[in-house]
C-alpha cells in the first residue's frame, strides 16, 4: 500500500466516524462496501472475522476497525504495515467523532431544554435501529444478499423475537446459533 492508500483509508474512516450514530458497528455496511467490494483490501472472511473477534472480546466494540486495519496491513505482506493499518484505522475512526462528541455534548447539555435538542435526541432512535438492521444484514449474508436463504432469515427473525419479547440471555442465543451452524443447518 502506498502513502496515498493509507491516507485514503484514514480519510474514509474519518468521514465515516462523523456518521457513527449508534457506534461504529452501525457503519459496517459502508465499511464492507468500501474495503471489500470497492477497494478489495479485505476478503469477506477477514471482514467478518474482524467484526466477530472484536465483538466477542471484552472492551469497546470499535476494536473491529483496528482489526480491519491490521488485516489490510497484513495483506500487504508486512507486520510493520499491519501496525500502520491498525493505527491509521483507529485514529481515523476515533479522532473526528471523539472531538465532535465532546463539543456537541457540552453544547447539548448547556441547551438541553431547547425543543430542537430534544427533537434531535428522539429522532436519532429510528436511524440507529435502521443502521443496526443494515449491519445485521451484511454480517448475516456476508455481502451475498441472498434473500432466498430462508432458514437464515427465519433464524434471524426468531432470535429477534426472542430478544425482544423474553429475558433470555444473548449468550444462549449465540450458543444456539453456534449449534445450528455446527450441524450445517444454516
Amino acid at each position: 500500500m502506498s502513502v496515498t492508500n493509507w491516507f485514503e483509508l484514514a480519510l474514509h474512516f474519518a468521514t465515516l466516524s462523523l456518521m457513527a450514530v449508534g457506534g461504529a458497528i452501525s457503519l459496517v455496511p459502508e465499511m464492507h462496501r468500501f474495503l471489500v467490494d470497492e477497494m478489495h483490501w479485505l476478503r469477506d472472511e477477514q471482514f467478518n472475522a474482524s467484526v466477530a473477534i472484536a465483538q466477542a472480546a471484552p472492551g469497546p466494540n470499535v476494536l473491529f476497525v483496528g482489526l480491519m486495519g491490521w488485516h489490510i496491513g497484513l495483506n500487504t505482506g508486512s507486520t510493520g504495515a499491519a501496525a500502520i493499518g491498525l493505527t491509521v484505522s483507529m485514529v481515523g475512526i476515533l479522532l473526528p467523532s471523539g472531538t465532535l462528541t465532546f463539543l456537541a455534548t457540552r453544547w447539548g447539555h448547556k441547551n438541553r431544554e431547547l425543543r430542537a435538542v430534544r427533537a434531535f435526541k428522539q429522532g436519532m432512535g429510528p436511524i440507529v435501529v435502521g443502521l443496526l438492521i443494515a449491519t445485521g444484514w451484511i454480517l448475516a449474508t456476508g455481502g451475498n444478499y441472498d434473500i432466498n436463504n430462508w432458514p437464515l432469515w427465519l433464524l434471524a427473525v426468531v432470535a429477534t423475537l426472542i430478544v425482544w419479547r423474553t429475558k433470555v440471555h444473548l449468550l444462549w442465543l449465540l450458543a444456539g446459533g453456534a449449534v445450528v451452524g455446527w450441524f450445517g443447518l444454516i
